[in-house]
């Protein structure tokens, strides 16, 4: 019996498991136990405080039936494909920019990292302040008088404006350790070839990047459907519902309104939309990426 346990905890996979398995229980308590509740709280009512009540489809239908719903379903899309398309683009250009070792690169590489790394509730309290119709920075720059965050209309793009700042170091230092992986030989070959920057960055850049790019898309993308903090530091879903998003609407159903059956519904419709585009990207992958098999 001595002589197994030794040789049981000489064992390589062993010891393996006994490391992860801290991370195991926590990942099996906090994570997969409260999946499969909310899935079946999802046919359920309840307010927290009196038993639960099975009502079958009954959440699901009444959303459904809910002028609000799409309206969030609307909202969630344009931040989210906004976001995703913004904050792609522009770090890809800055990366391509600093790469070619312009004066200054390492300061502008910090400077648009520290975005990244800032709490969003210290820039919630600043945008909030250059938003400010009054006394915000932005109108007294640009000589308008703009009601950023309370106007239906502005309120939005001014929310996809500091999520893109948020990200834009991120994805660049993403896209940065990529660009060095790819051989100066091509690069260097089109300039001998006569081509100028911006086809270089067509025909090489870009083509090389397609693996790395296709992964940023989809995590930024899976993101900011997520969105929740921003939106409830600087708007609250506000004006008239016009930043409101799903992720929103199920904390604010669960713990305001105390429905907890309605808001796992929309946890598991928002689940549902960002599985299928996320697997709708992934199909498409062959036909985006570069020598992709």
């Amino acid at each position: 019996m001595k002589t197994f346990i030794k040789e049981l905890t000489n064992n390589e996979t062993f010891a393996g498991l006994v490391f992860i398995l801290p991370a195991l229980i926590g990942t099996f308590i906090f994570i997969v136990i409260p999946i499969f509740c909310s899935f079946g709280l999802s046919f359920a009512k309840w307010d927290l405080l009196n038993p639960v009540q099975f009502v079958g489809l009954a959440n699901y239908k009444e959303l459904f039936s809910e002028a609000l719903f799409y309206k969030l379903l609307l909202n969630t899309v344009v931040y989210a494909v906004s976001v995703s398309v913004f904050g792609v683009i522009i770090p890809l250009i800055l990366a391509a920019i600093l790469n070619s070792k312009i004066r200054g690169s390492e300061f502008y590489k910090t400077a648009y990292f520290l975005p990244f790394i800032t709490p969003m509730i210290v820039i919630g309290i600043i945008w909030e302040w250059i938003f400010d119709p009054n006394i915000g920075v932005l109108n007294n720059i640009l000589n308008l008088h703009i009601n950023w965050l309370y106007d239906v209309h502005y309120a939005m793009p001014a929310l996809i404006i500091v999520s893109v700042w948020k990200l834009i170091g991120y994805n660049m230092i993403i896209f940065l350790s990529s660009i060095s992986g790819i051989s100066q030989s091509l690069f260097e070959a089109a300039k001998i070839d006569g081509a100028n920057p911006v086809q270089t960055f067509k025909s090489i850049t870009v083509p090389l990047l397609s693996p790395t790019i296709f992964f940023v898309v989809i995590i930024t993308a899976i993101s900011s459907f997520q969105v929740f903090d921003l939106i409830y530091l600087m708007t609250q879903g506000g004006p008239l519902d016009s930043t409101n998003v799903l992720v929103y609407a199920i904390y604010k159903n669960a713990f305001e309104y105390f429905n907890v059956g309605k808001a796992s519904a929309i946890a598991y419709v928002l689940f549902t939309i960002i599985l299928v585009l996320t697997l709708i990207q992934w199909n498409l992958r062959k036909k985006l990426v570069y020598n992709e098999n």
